[in-house]
């Protein structure tokens, strides 16, 4: 497959900055498309310099003006719509930026998309946040986990949507709107409902990016609060695994247009965030890791999300390969050779 211009909003992120990576070194012609609003991103586009030279666009602008949108998207193959509010505690305390960001956003993207006049194929990151709190979805109880009890192989992409927060509304928005532009205009999108992502040039904070925010505080000694009981479970996804996905779902398109997946770790990479975590962590740090302290549960947290990614495998023949214990090791081991990329981190 030839060279393709792709546009990435939200480009200079962690998914976003691992993302054109892959495709610069494929020889794509990437621009991205980053208000450099969240800390650290600066440093991932440093990085692709250094990697990349100027082979790739900066255009620096903000995902709610839409026509600096239109005029990114114009002449397109493909774009990744990555930008976003990433969190459910900022929506609910400032949902209009968070509706603004998320949802008008979606659609200045969209409508860019439109407007290109390629047809270009749109990927849009959404959340398993849109299936809400999942409060009919029977949860047993064990020492050290949440366990679904009748969805061994976790939640597909026929679950009903239920947004629960600002943030499940907003990015449940942008779901919807990015699927009925398939149906009614034709634009071959696809939408990855995704579950908690982590890898290298992940800036986590206490409010998004929980496993990169964990072993960043731990290898910086800054104190850890957990909110809820720690039981809560998640599966957990290498970033280059999430790349690797969005590359094949496009390679795919023919199949993949109009789609929606739910894409994660699955069963085989489910850990709780605490209680089966930290054994992780301190197993490989050779001491004790230990919370500081304890807070409520956040609105909207599932006790259980795990990804049923078997339509993906199905579809476009996807699978993840980094195990949650590689993956653990690796990224603590990037924060470890990284420090002074999170000195100026409070």
């Amino acid at each position: 497959m030839g060279a393709r211009k792709v546009l990435i909003t939200g480009g200079a992120g962690f998914v976003g900055c691992n993302l054109a990576d892959t495709l610069l070194r494929r020889g794509d012609e990437v621009i991205l498309f980053d208000n450099l609003s969240r800390r650290g991103v600066e440093r991932n586009v440093e990085w692709l310099r250094q990697r990349h030279g100027c082979g790739f666009r900066l255009m620096r602008a903000d995902v709610r003006d839409a026509e600096a949108l239109a005029q990114a998207a114009a002449g397109t193959d493909v774009i990744f719509h990555l930008a976003s509010q990433v969190a459910v505690t900022t929506s609910v305390a400032d949902p209009r930026t968070d509706f603004e960001i998320n949802a008008l956003g979606t659609f200045n993207a969209l409508e860019a998309a439109r407007a290109a006049k390629t047809n270009p194929i749109f990927v849009f990151a959404s959340t398993n946040k849109v299936y809400g709190s999942m409060e009919d979805v029977a949860v047993v109880e064990r020492d050290s986990r949440y366990e679904y009890r009748d969805y061994p192989e976790g939640i597909a992409e026929d679950r009903p949507l239920d947004f629960h927060s600002p943030y499940g509304c907003s990015k449940g928005a942008g779901d919807q709107y990015v699927r009925d532009y398939h149906r009614i205009y034709g634009l071959p999108t696809i939408v990855f409902r995704m579950s908690c992502i982590y890898g290298p040039r992940q800036f986590g904070t206490e409010d998004q990016g929980w496993v990169a925010h964990f072993i960043i505080s731990e290898v910086m000694g800054r104190p850890i609060t957990i909110y809820g009981d720690g039981k809560q479970v998640r599966d957990i996804l290498w970033v280059d695994d999430l790349v690797a996905a969005f590359v094949s779902a496009v390679e795919h398109i023919e199949i993949t247009a109009g789609q929606v997946y739910n894409i994660g770790g699955g069963p085989k990479r489910a850990m709780s965030i605490w209680a089966e975590f930290h054994r992780i962590l301190a197993s490989l740090l050779g001491r004790p890791v230990e919370a500081a302290a304890w807070g409520d549960w956040r609105p909207g947290d599932q006790p259980v999300y795990i990804s049923d990614t078997r339509k993906a495998a199905r579809d476009f023949g996807w699978q993840p390969t980094v195990s949650k214990e590689e993956g653990i090791q690796r990224l603590l081991e990037w924060v470890q050779d990284n420090r002074t990329l999170f000195e100026e981190q409070p």
